[in-house]
């Protein structure tokens, strides 16, 4: 195993800068969001992470909390919608991951050189 063998793993959170509440917009919500997006439930987005809904539904809430947006559209026993801003905002988390996981790359093997 060299160095070259070697690669970053970044990282990245989305905050509100002026919330007092430390929940941010993360993989963990990203991913719970993009459940939501393919399944149309919290409650199979949640299972399909191995996680209880009581807690998915908790972590929707203190994220919308604290990014004073609302991610979900919630009709009962029909499902879950992810809200217009959500979606953007996933999008947006999604390519800006990828954009700062290959600059990482990138410089990394440039460091290295």
């Amino acid at each position: 195993m060299s160095l070259n063998d070697l690669k970053p793993s970044v990282k990245l959170t989305i905050e509100n800068p002026s919330s007092q509440a430390n929940a941010v917009f993360g993989p963990g919500i990203a991913a719970l969001c993009q459940g939501v997006r393919d399944t149309g439930s919290l409650n199979a987005a949640a299972k399909n992470l191995g996680m209880a809904y009581s807690k998915a539904w908790r972590i929707i809430k203190e994220t919308e909390d604290s990014l004073g947006i609302q991610l979900l559209v919630r009709d009962g026993a029909h499902g879950s919608t992810l809200t217009d801003d959500c979606m953007q905002l996933l999008d947006a988390y999604a390519a800006l991951k990828k954009k700062m996981q290959t600059t990482g790359e990138d410089t990394y093997r440039k460091l290295l050189s």
